[in-house]
């Protein structure tokens, strides 16, 4: 029988560790609107709240520097784990096919359970989807890779045109009308969702799995899929390059960083000009306004990936390196955990403060879930090899209960 013990700390890539946590840290900034206000406003930010002052400088902040670049960030790294992983389980057995299979089914599992029981932002369930696909490309050289990503992330910026043509010159007034509301609700709208999530958890579900279901049968397959696959391509190829282990020149890594930063901030720059002068109407931004950030996030991403890595090389900011890499280890339980204290902040089957809370005072939530996290990820490690999702994922996936608690050094 083989056992599975948690590799040992020399063996970890400290690299991929320290950029998880940077990174699922870093989507809190946008899940937060997500949790505390009516779903419209986290794409259109004129359709709730304040947008002048204060708040619209959060709002500006957040859209530039957080608004898919963590997610990006994430997808990159999911996709440089499916290539570690089949290849250290080749490595032992000499097959991966079986065990990654069942590592992304019980992640599915995982998944459903946390959207249309927790919150409807799930980034699980199209992570298992895509992981089954993206495994399959897995022994392509880096260069396939990276121009197959790119091809896949290109797909829904065509498919995102093309609805928008068809939207408008051949849909029904009634189509019409549902892409208009969805955009900006009426009080009518706004109203159900905040008593909806504003109420207790059953109220809570009714509003959660019909909104869930939505998800996952139009926007995932259409909109949310060719990207997180896209990224997670070029992260197979970036792990191959040794772009994710810190092992390029400095020199690379502050290429990547100007020419990245460079490019994306151009880019969600012109997108914010162009959404402004059209008013945020549906028509011009819903479709056509959203590419800017969606491609510029790809490059702010890429600078943010080289940034970490020259941290890493460099060995600066040690102590906050090493609380990162503690939050990254944890990112399953992590990443559930910001739900869960989320939820019951927000939600009415805690405090309640579903849509009362601006842009500005989020901020002091995320900060506040970031020191939980930064500060109980370390803890935890000196106790325990793995977080309690990571152990029930590892469990399940292996058909075989791992040790927990890491074994204490004899007293001196």
């Amino acid at each position: 029988m083989s056992t599975y013990t948690p590799v040992a700390p020399g063996e970890r890539i400290q690299s991929l560790d320290v950029l998880r946590g940077f990174a699922l840290l870093g989507i809190l900034i946008m899940n937060v609107q997500s949790f505390s206000m009516p779903t419209a406003a986290y794409v259109n930010p004129t359709a709730w709240g304040d947008l002048t002052g204060i708040n619209l400088m959060v709002w500006l902040a957040s859209h530039v520097l957080a608004d898919q670049k963590f997610m990006t960030l994430f997808s990159i790294l999911f996709g440089a784990g499916v290539c570690l992983f089949a290849d250290r389980a080749e490595a032992r057995s000499g097959r991966s096919a079986s065990v990654h299979y069942r590592r992304m089914f019980w992640l599915l599992v995982f998944g459903l359970l946390h959207v249309y029981f927790l919150w409807t932002g799930d980034i699980l369930v199209p992570y298992a989807i895509c992981g089954c696909g993206i495994y399959l490309f897995r022994n392509r050289s880096p260069r396939r890779l990276l121009v197959l990503g790119i091809c896949v992330f290109s797909v829904a910026t065509f498919l995102n045109l093309f609805f928008a043509w068809g939207l408008m010159n051949y849909a029904s007034p009634e189509a019409v009308a549902g892409v208009a509301s969805f955009w900006t609700p009426d009080a009518a709208a706004l109203e159900a969702e905040l008593a909806a999530y504003q109420g207790g958890w059953m109220a809570q579900q009714a509003y959660r799995v019909r909104a869930a279901f939505e998800m996952h049968t139009f926007v995932m397959p259409v909109f949310m899929l060719w990207p997180c696959g896209g990224a997670m391509l070029v992260g197979m190829a970036l792990y191959k390059w040794g772009v994710l282990s810190a092992a390029r020149s400095s020199r690379f890594y502050r290429r990547m960083i100007v020419i990245g930063v460079a490019a994306g901030l151009t880019a969600i720059g012109a997108g914010v000009w162009w959404n402004f002068s059209g008013g945020w109407t549906w028509q011009s931004s819903f479709f056509t306004g959203v590419q800017f950030n969606y491609w510029g996030s790809t490059g702010v991403a890429l600078g943010y990936l080289g940034l970490i890595m020259l941290a890493v090389q460099k060995g600066v900011f040690s102590n906050l390196q090493r609380r990162l890499a503690a939050v990254g280890r944890l990112a399953f339980t992590n990443y559930i955990l910001q739900t869960v204290l989320c939820t019951l902040l927000f939600y009415g089957h805690g405090f309640g403060l579903f849509g009362s809370v601006e842009r500005y005072q989020q901020l002091f939530v995320v900060l506040a879930v970031w020191l939980i996290q930064l500060w109980l990820s370390p803890v935890w490690l000196r106790r325990y090899a793995y977080g309690p999702l990571e152990w029930a994922w590892r469990a399940l996936t292996y058909w075989y209960i791992p040790k927990m608690r890491l074994r204490e050094s004899p007293a001196q």
